[in-house]
């Protein structure tokens, strides 16, 4: 609709950007220069059009076309107003009037005004002579200017709207999570919004006029260019690609311009990408647990009954060798039996419990763990390079899968050999664990199926879930995990994301809540706040843990619990000390309860939001 409006004016006009680009023209301004196609597409050079109109003798007789070039291409960038009227190489006169823009560029309007110029001839000349002629001319100049002040007003006005377009497109643009941008048919960046260092880490973000490939960096760009050439043949591909530095997972969108170019959207969907393995894993366990449930239920009973037959039968008068074969029996369904337990184990109802966790304290303890379990010829050594501040994970889920993998590395060994740590973060996306060992590596088969369950190399002293477990306990917490051979042996490598956990810390928290599953969701909003949680389903339990412990910082209470007393009888054995008490609670505001603990504490309306929690806790830390 701008294009078809901006067509309809006599004049002709013409926006260039900051980057003495094109941006906008009207038909017009291609018509009064006789100007190829290519210089009236948005994008086009101001330095290509000066030159072509130089060459076809637009300017006249031009000594040093390049000097007369550079000084035109100085001027447009100084950006100041100006008006000037000059003859053209067909004998006609043409008024040039230029004005700047706010974010850079300029408006420019070229006027035709050889039959003004004529008037004022005619005027001059025949003043007496031609009096009616004159009289004539003076009413179509006198028309003219009002023509001429009415097309600058709706240009004026035009330039306005088109000004703040821009601006309104450029604010939303740079206020999306995500790099916008735009590459003519040779690969260069003709808009960006500004953000793709956002997106990849370490890029620059002013980019326009820059090929993509020193925009991306060459690896990046190697992954992005088969999708770029589909798209300039005129598919729109979706796709998503893993950048080398920091690992992080990047989703691209292309659609092709219609004119040759093509149009970009990245965004950084590496948190998406970890949730959506946690998601999975969550199902597969969900699903899994539904398939053996049943059956591990039988071969309990099943192996219950064979052990209780063969303690029957050991305690008859038995030849050896039947005494052999009852032990041996015995065993083996003792076996099974802890077979059954892991497989509940993998395929029970498992949650991430998340907390503020030393990785260099944890990591210690995995070598005080490992270490009493591991033949004298086998080493250990531990390589800590992970950040000092604490993240969030579950300790317990975390240490029980490098301590798997730990004693896989040592069945590796045997009687000899070394087992190393290496702990690292990846940027600010994961923190990796690589466990490598000196042992004769994977087969080809298990690099293959080392993590499906029941696969193992072990013979029958192996069940074939160590692994599994690890891979399930990884997937679990948004991860992954690799095995490799090296030239050495074999190595694990484990991914985890890498959440810092919050500066502030918390103190010592006591929930006070007789749902279990109000109590887990409540929990894990502390320990996000970086409080350290302990729980209580009742009053006489609150009080309990209160008299033994003397660093709580905060009481988090519901005002109804199991039993008689209320949170209301825990404010009266707290009153006094100074410790902060927030009460919580699902009653309508009406209820003489709710009435009775608003005259007495702050109290959260159920349900609420983390940062209404946090917010009560701040300020009552402040009290």
């Amino acid at each position: 609709m701008t294009n078809a409006g901006l067509n309809l004016i006599a004049q002709a006009l013409t926006i260039y950007d900051r980057e003495l680009r094109l941006a906008v023209s009207n038909s017009r301004f291609q018509e009064m220069f006789d100007l190829p196609d290519w210089l009236v597409t948005p994008g086009a050079r101001f330095d290509d059009t000066i030159r072509y109109l130089v060459e076809t003798g637009e300017y006249g007789d031009v000594t040093d076309i390049e000097a007369f070039i550079a000084q035109k291409v100085e001027q447009a960038r100084a950006f100041e107003p100006h008006y000037m009227e000059r003859p053209r190489a067909n004998g006609r006169m043409i008024s040039v009037e230029g004005s700047p823009l706010p974010q850079g560029g300029w408006v420019t309007v070229y006027t035709d005004i050889s039959r003004a110029k004529r008037s004022e001839a005619l005027l001059r000349t025949r003043s007496e002579a031609l009096s009616d002629q004159l009289l004539t001319h003076a009413e179509e100049l006198s028309a003219t200017n009002r023509e001429l002040a009415a097309t600058i007003t709706a240009l004026e006005e035009t330039k306005r709207q088109l000004t703040a377009m821009e601006a309104r497109t450029r604010l939303t643009t740079e206020m999306m999570p995500a790099h916008i941008a735009h590459v003519d048919s040779n690969g260069c960046y003709t808009y960006s919004n500004r953000r793709l260092s956002t997106v990849l880490p370490g890029s620059p973000s002013d980019i326009v006029g820059m090929p993509m490939p020193e925009a991306l960096g060459a690896s990046s760009f190697a992954k992005v260019a088969p999708h770029l050439t589909a798209a300039y043949g005129g598919r729109s591909p979706v796709f998503e690609f893993t950048e080398d530095r920091d690992s992080r997972r990047i989703r691209v969108a292309m659609t092709p311009d219609g004119e040759g170019g093509v149009y970009l959207m990245s965004m950084d969907v590496t948190q998406e990408t970890q949730a959506r393995s946690a998601l999975q894993q969550t199902r597969r366990r969900a699903l899994a647990a539904q398939m053996t449930s049943g059956l591990a239920h039988d071969f309990s009973n099943l192996l219950t009954i064979i052990l209780g037959m063969q303690g029957k039968l050991a305690k008859t008068d038995l030849p050896p060798e039947a005494q052999e074969l009852v032990a041996a029996t015995q065993a083996t369904a003792r076996r099974g039996g802890r077979l059954l337990s892991r497989i509940a184990d993998m395929t029970g109802k498992r949650r991430l419990r998340l907390q503020a966790t030393d990785l260099h304290a944890l990591l210690e303890d995995l070598t005080i763990l490992a270490t009493p379990s591991l033949p004298r010829g086998v080493g250990l050594s531990l390589l800590d390079h992970t950040p000092d501040g604490p993240v969030m994970m579950d300790p317990g889920m975390f240490q029980d899968a490098l301590l798997n993998l730990v004693l896989n590395a040592r069945d590796a060994c045997g009687a000899s050999g070394q087992i190393t740590v290496s702990a690292h973060a990846v940027g600010q996306i994961w923190i990796e664990v690589v466990v490598s060992d000196t042992g004769p590596g994977f087969s080809p088969e298990a690099l293959e199926r080392a993590l499906n369950p029941f696969f193992t190399t072990k013979g029958g002293e192996g069940s074939g879930l160590g692994l599994p477990m690890v891979y399930d306990m990884v997937k679990l917490g948004g991860g992954d995990l690799r095995l490799a051979n090296t030239p050495s042996g074999a190595s694990v490598t484990m991914r985890l994301p890498y959440r810092a956990a919050p500066t502030v810390a918390g103190g010592l928290a006591l929930l006070v809540e007789d749902s279990d599953d109000l109590r887990e969701a409540v929990r894990d909003m502390l320990v996000t706040l970086g409080h350290t949680v302990i729980e209580a389903a009742s009053v006489d339990e609150a009080c309990a843990l209160l008299a033994d412990l003397e660093d709580i910082r905060l009481v988090l209470s519901d005002i109804r619990l199991q039993g008689s007393a209320t949170g209301l009888d825990l404010l009266d054995r707290t009153e006094g000390s100074g410790l902060p008490c927030i009460l919580m609670t699902s009653l309508p505001p009406s209820d003489p309860l709710h009435r009775a603990a608003l005259a007495r504490a702050p109290v959260l309306r159920k349900p609420f939001t983390p940062r209404q929690l946090a917010a009560l806790t701040r300020l009552e830390s402040i009290a």
